[in-house]
């Protein structure tokens, strides 16, 4: 006999046949009853407490599906097309091919084997549970129930199924109750989809998540970030159904990546197609799903009947029963983020380690970096830079030369050549991402078109990030102001975009998705820069918009070409944006409606398996599972068309820093957590020889890769990263003006450009090498000097839960900061210390620290 083990809760042995035709199992929050019938023993009734009401959850089922099949289940792909008839993907799109045909076939649209509904016809007894039995021809299956004695809302059910003959199975947990289409407010498979409408469109729901699917479909937890279906209710009611923890696949077994195994298949609904939040164990053909006569499956599961919505049955999915927070503690660095950034800039300044390139176009010197991804037309010849805040911001805190003249000058005439300037339909459009260095022009990542995101992108918000740093640049004022104003030309009548125009016909393109993204922002930066009212009427226009069709709903589109816009880490600027509006206007739409894109963007963030100390052979090396764990890191982009589903999650951690601002706004820890959990302890990913992160989960401790401006994204989130902790953290007595969301990789914001206040006393960021010295990798230091260069203050910040002690060696003259220390003042204590280059601290647990250090400044040039 084969055993699974996957049997997480014990098995209760029924000890008396229970004769009665009705059964209860109740609480002070919920009430579970059956009734015998004809049929067998079906659910009467499902009621949890609301307030001082009880009230009904949906209609009662009880039922039950065993998926059969003699042999393997057949893997014709079927076909579908888009709201414009054109069959989905199109040919060029070969990175979705794959997955798509994979995600078309009879398993995944849960038509594959036979499917038995039943009834249980036999019921015992022990304490405070029942076992079910039900048989047939092909297997037994006993499914045990029970409250959980802690969380008063949760159901228990352990299954356990006997085959009986030869062939491949699969249990679907059973139908607690369906839900009707029209009291539904928010169906969810978080990863897939979330929405509060049905879609009758199957590419647009299954492809895109715009609307949930009308299809049963069965979704990969390769991609799911929580294993949590989940459906609410009109009535205040959240449904969710959550698999115990290690019953799904684990990513990364012993030696090797199983990213792409398929032990659960998640749905929002049954067989039947009825709207239940439905998990299928063994997944049909896929392994553990072949058994041989009297084999056993087992597994465990349970029901979160709550009072409240989808976000609160995500947040109990993920803390209670994936224990997140424990992976959390599990986190600590072997290399401080500071240190990252600063190794970084060593990388980036190096020539052959950055593949930085200057050529000749149009008569001036562009520059930017080889990117040897896919672009269409590529010969292994693309330029692309990235995060053009970074860059200004690090040539200005660190001083370095070789930036200011070598980098800065040639990315700016790059920007500048990317910009079409010349009179027509695209005058002030960004003509491409990428330059062809062999070819000799710019183009788009995935075909011949513009887009106006990409006029946002990389016009708006490049000029716009750069004229922080250079506010009397009048030739950067004015490529602003073009751009800004085929934005407005550009805008329709509802405040929407096209997502796309033929680059020869000027036709507008993928007109079977709108432009679910916060194009409006080009306008927000024309606006702060500018001064003109009439940009922030337009950008207004355009969020209203967008929160109406795009975050009320659930729904959104992604900014890479190359996987035809499915849904990404767009999602996730959105909330950030709205938090700028918000910061503009002070009108509270925005920023109920940036908490609600935030908690949407949760669902971007891997949360299972449950990190442990298992060890692990990673490329020769032994890891810790917590050390490669892809809870706490967000993916590039999920669904059905997301590079997640082959390479996992990636390093960027864009949204760090955004969520620990929405955490200062609501309160809530999931969004604290997640971002430290992104942050903290990834070193398993990190190059040694760089300090650059890999990008995809997979690539492990690769380094960049054939991404190397990756590095300058790196340095822009680790920085807003830790200055979102120390505004958090000190109350906001550490405090620096944000700058611009950068293209295209998330949320984060520019620094830098202008002084911020530390405890009232204003200074400017700056990075020395070798201005602080410690041994210890969990404390992050941030450096501002005063506006007379007579004042250093160190910011310290504890990246873990835990109190930390260390020294730190200060050397203000090897560094360039000044001549000597004169005195050490505690901020937060107001206390002085004693004068000397070691400074010994002690931090709290996620602490801060706090001094200004004397010092006798250099001469001035």
């Amino acid at each position: 006999m084969k055993i699974i083990p996957f049997l997480i809760f014990p098995l209760l042995i029924a000890v008396s046949s229970c004769q009665q035709s009705a059964l209860k199992l109740s609480n002070d929050q919920t009430v579970l009853s059956w009734k015998k019938e004809e049929k067998g023993w079906g659910i009467h009734e499902v009621k949890i407490k609301v307030g001082e009401t009880w009230k009904n959850v949906g209609v009662p089922s009880g039922e039950y599906t065993l998926l059969y099949s003699e042999g393997k289940p057949d893997s014709t792909q079927a076909f579908f097309k888009t709201t414009t008839g054109v069959v989905f993907p199109e040919p060029v799109y070969r990175y979705q091919k794959k997955g798509w045909a994979e995600s078309t076939q009879p398993v995944a649209l849960n038509t594959a084997g036979t499917a038995y509904h039943f009834y249980p016809a036999e019921v015992e007894s022990s304490g405070n549970s029942f076992s079910f039995r039900y048989e047939n021809e092909v297997a037994s299956v006993i499914s045990s129930w029970r409250l959980d004695p802690e969380t008063s809302a949760v159901v228990m059910v352990d299954q356990v199924l006997v085959a009986k003959r030869d062939g491949y199975f699969s249990l679907a947990s059973p139908t607690l109750a369906s839900i009707p289409t029209n009291d539904m407010a928010w169906a969810t498979v978080p990863g897939y989809f979330q929405s509060n409408e049905m879609q009758s469109n199957f590419v647009a729901a299954y492809a895109y998540g715009h609307g949930v699917p009308e299809l049963p479909v069965l979704y990969r937890e390769r991609a799911a970030s929580t294993l949590s279906p989940t459906i609410d209710t009109k009535e205040g009611v959240s449904l969710s159904v959550i698999p115990a923890p290690g019953s799904g696949r684990d990513p990364w077994t012993r030696d090797r990546s199983t990213q792409e195994d398929w032990f659960i298949g998640l749905s929002h609904k049954n067989r039947k197609s009825e709207l239940t939040p439905t998990l299928y164990y063994p997944v049909l053909g896929e392994p553990h799903s072949k058994l041989k006569v009297n084999d056993t499956l087992r597994f465990s599961f349970q029901y979160s009947i709550i009072s409240g919505n989808w976000f609160d049955n995500l947040n109990y999915a993920v803390n209670k029963v994936y224990r997140f927070k424990e992976g959390l503690a599990l986190r600590t660095n072997k290399q401080s983020l500071t240190k990252r950034v600063e190794r970084m800039h060593h990388y980036l300044t190096d020539t052959r380690t950055s593949l930085w390139n200057i050529e000749q176009f149009e008569g001036v010197k562009i520059g930017a970096q080889s990117y040897l991804g896919g672009v269409v037309g590529s010969d292994r010849d693309a330029m692309k830079n990235a995060d053009y805040g970074a860059m200004w911001m690090l040539a200005r805190t660190t001083g370095d030369p070789f930036l200011k003249s070598q980098v800065l000058p040639y990315a700016l005439n790059f920007k500048l050549k990317q910009q079409e300037i010349k009179s027509g339909f695209f005058q002030g459009a960004a003509i491409g991402q990428y330059y062809l260095a062999k070819r000799k022009m710019f183009v788009e990542e995935w075909g011949e078109f513009i887009e106006p995101i990409s006029l946002t992108y990389y016009t708006m918000l490049d000029i716009g990030n750069m004229l922080l740093f250079e506010p009397n640049n009048t030739v950067l004022q004015e490529r602003l102001r073009l751009g800004a104003d085929l934005l407005l030309k550009w805008q329709k009548e509802d405040g929407s975009w096209e997502v796309a125009y033929d680059r020869n016909t000027h036709e507008p393109l993928f007109t079977d998705i709108k432009d679910l993204r916060p194009t409006f922002y080009g306008l927000v930066v024309a606006y702060r820069i500018l001064k003109d009212e009439k940009y922030l009427t337009a950008a207004r226009k355009g969020a209203d918009w967008l929160v109406i069709n795009s975050v009320d709903k659930g729904q959104f589109l992604g900014v890479c070409g190359d996987a035809r816009y499915a849904p990404d880490f767009a999602t996730g600027q959105t909330a950030q944006i709205l938090l700028d509006l918000y910061d503009l206007t002070k009108n509270e739409k925005y920023k109920e409606a940036a908490i609600q894109a935030a908690k949407i963007y949760t669902t971007s963030v891997y949360t299972h398996p449950v990190s442990s100390r298992e060890s692990k052979l990673v490329k020769g090396k032994q890891r810790e599972d917590w050390e490669i764990a892809q809870a706490g890191l967000s993916f590039e982009h999920g669904g059905i068309l997301g590079s997640a589903q082959r390479h996992g999650p990636i390093q960027l951690a864009s949204h760090a820093g955004m969520f620990i601002r929405i955490f200062q706004l609501t309160h809530d820890s999931i969004f604290a957590d997640m971002a430290r959990a992104s942050a903290i302890g990834r070193d398993a990913f990190v190059d040694s020889a760089t300090s650059v992160a890999s990008y995809y989960w997979n690539a492990m401790s690769n380094g960049a890769g054939p991404y190397p401006h990756h590095a300058w994204w790196q340095i822009g989130w680790i920085t807003d990263y830790l200055m979102a902790e120390a505004e958090l953290r000190s109350e906001g007595e550490v405090l620096f003006p944000r700058g611009f969301v950068t293209p295209k990789v998330g949320p984060h914001q520019t620094y830098g450009f202008m002084p911020g206040k530390i405890y009232g006393e204003e200074a400017s960021l700056v990075m020395r090498d070798g201005l602080l010295k410690t041994d210890e990798p969990n404390i992050e230091c941030i450096t501002a000097l005063s506006s007379d260069h007579k004042r250093l203050f160190i910011v310290l910040l504890n990246d873990v839960n835990q109190p930390l002690k260390s020294t730190f060696f200060l050397d203000v003259v090897k560094s360039g900061i000044g001549k000597e220390i004169k005195s050490i003042t505690d901020l937060k204590t107001k206390k002085i210390m004693t004068t000397t280059n070691n400074l010994s601290v002690a931090i709290s647990p996620y602490g801060i620290e706090v001094y200004a250090i004397g010092i006798d400044p250099l001469p001035e040039n």
